[in-house]
This record gives C-alpha cells, sequence and structure tokens, in this order.
C-alpha cells in the first residue's frame, strides 16, 4: 500500500534529540499539565520532562516499569515488569501495588496499559523473559489482554485471549473501543468495549503491529517500530516519521497543548511538532 501523504501532519526537519542518556527508552505518559514521563527499563527509571523543558529524575528503583500511563484522576499507572505488577505512583513517588498475580499465578510481564474513565485498567500481557526474573517459564497459559476492574480488591478478568502476544495498546478518548496491537502476528485490532468492560467484535484494522501506540484528536493511529507510522481510523497509511535508531518502541502527545509528539527510540527521546493533537 502506498503512501497517502495528503495529510502532512508534521514536518520532518523538526524532528528533536531531547536528550540520548539513557540504555532503552520506553512507555511515555503525559500527564493534565502536559509533562511528559518515560521509563529506562534496563537502569530502572523513571524520568520527567516537562513542558517547560526541563529533563529529571522522577523515581529511581521504579520496578523496571515498562509502559506508564496517567488516569483521569492524574495518578500514574506503571507496568512494573520486576515482579510483573501494575503500579500506581504517587507525585512523591510512592507506590500503592494494584495487581501482583492472577489466582496466585504470576502475570507473564504486564506491558503497556490504559485506563478508562471508570478507573479500570487494560494490560497486555506477552511473556518476554528477564535476566532479572527467577522464574524460566510462565506459569500462566497464554499471553492475553486483561481488565482490572476499578475497586479495592478486584481481580482482573481476561478481556481478550484471540491474539497471539500483544504489546502496545491504547483506547479512544470516547471509551469506546480499545486497540490492541499483536506483535507476534504483526497486526493492529480494533475492539469493542462493553459496558461491563469486555470486549467484544475484533477487526483488524492495520495489517502491522507494534509496540507502542497512540491516538491523535482525528483518530489516526500511531504505530512505532521503525520510525513512527500515522494511519487515518480506516486504517490507511498516511505518514512515516523516520527515527534514525535501531528501534523506536512507544509514542505519546505531550507538551502544553499536546501538540508534540514525543517519541522514545532505543537509547533517546525525541519530539516532533505535529499539526495535530493528542487524545491521551
Amino acid at each position: 500500500m502506498g503512501l497517502d501523504t495528503r495529510a502532512q501532519l508534521f514536518n520532518q526537519d523538526s524532528l528533536e534529540l531531547i536528550s540520548r542518556q539513557f540504555s532503552f527508552t520506553e512507555g511515555p505518559a503525559v500527564n493534565k499539565k502536559g509533562d511528559v514521563y518515560f521509563t529506562d527499563q534496563p537502569n530502572n527509571k523513571i524520568w520527567k520532562y516537562s513542558t517547560d523543558g526541563h529533563l529529571s529524575l522522577f523515581k529511581d528503583s521504579a520496578g523496571r516499569a515498562n509502559g506508564l500511563y496517567f488516569n483521569d484522576r492524574g495518578q500514574l499507572l506503571a507496568c512494573a515488569d520486576e515482579k510483573n505488577e501494575i503500579w500506581l505512583i504517587s507525585s512523591s513517588g510512592k507506590v500503592t501495588v494494584l495487581l501482583s498475580n492472577v489466582d496466585g499465578k504470576k502475570l507473564n510481564g504486564p506491558n503497556d496499559l490504559w485506563a478508562d474513565s471508570k478507573g479500570g485498567i487494560y494490560f497486555t500481557d506477552p511473556y518476554y523473559p528477564r535476566d532479572y526474573w527467577t522464574r524460566k517459564k510462565q506459569e500462566i497459559e497464554g499471553q492475553k489482554v486483561y481488565y482490572l476492574p476499578p475497586g479495592k480488591g478486584k481481580k482482573p478478568v481476561v478481556a481478550a485471549d484471540d491474539v497471539t502476544k500483544p504489546n502496545g495498546i491504547v483506547g479512544s478518548p470516547d471509551g469506546k473501543y480499545l486497540y490492541v496491537a499483536d506483535i507476534e502476528r504483526n497486526k493492529t485490532y480494533r475492539y469493542t468495549i462493553e459496558p461491563n468492560g469486555t470486549l467484544s467484535a475484533q477487526k483488524l484494522i492495520i495489517d502491522k503491529g507494534s509496540d507502542g501506540m497512540t491516538l491523535d484528536n482525528e483518530g489516526n493511529i500511531y504505530l512505532t517500530g521503525k520510525g513512527v507510522f500515522i494511519y487515518s481510523p480506516a486504517g490507511v497509511l498516511i505518514g512515516h516519521i523516520e527515527v534514525n535508531e535501531p528501534w523506536t518502541a512507544n509514542v505519546c502527545f505531550g507538551g502544553k497543548d499536546r501538540t508534540d509528539l514525543f517519541i522514545t527510540a532505543s537509547t533517546a527521546i525525541y519530539r516532533l511538532p505535529m499539526r495535530t493533537k493528542g487524545v491521551d
């Protein structure tokens, strides 16, 4: 499929390197102010890039956090890969473990997550063996998408098991749809979110997988890998951001007006002004 360039959402020459001082950047997430938080997973840290351009260390000993997301209450959620947990991290860095197992079994390794307006959390649970784990095999069969309902002590439910290795995940701002990238099948699917939080009607939307993903306010879908691929809501490729790094892991919109795309790529983080706005 050829590139439909009518969109012109960005200028490639405006891609700006913020910093290259990390081992592997992941999981960018934006708070209400527009500050962007991201992880350096091998170094076990979470960093913050503020709207005034200041880069600072937010949290050390960060549970080998991977994907991050700010919920509607402004709380930072993290896929804490060290012990396969879901964390809530306060603004001062205090950790509350929201989920540590499913029926006594360790999760494979929560990877990416998205919170709905009710406070429920969708997360992907692929299996990527880590050298810092003591266990050497999966305790849960299959690699699935889970939903953790809001409320203390709630048990996670399997939201989707019709995927092979789910990775990037994001929901639409109206709460109607959830997008899930299956990195092993190299496909991205759209699900309908039911009132009880379950998912239905898996639909192949893009013939490509992704590590991380985000949406803009026009409904365009941003996938990562070799740079950033931008698809229309109908799944047509309308843009490609070249990032001269071995791997582009994830993206999110940030800045005061949510018009800057932040890109975590290998040992670096980049910023690109866009002619559209983010929704996350």
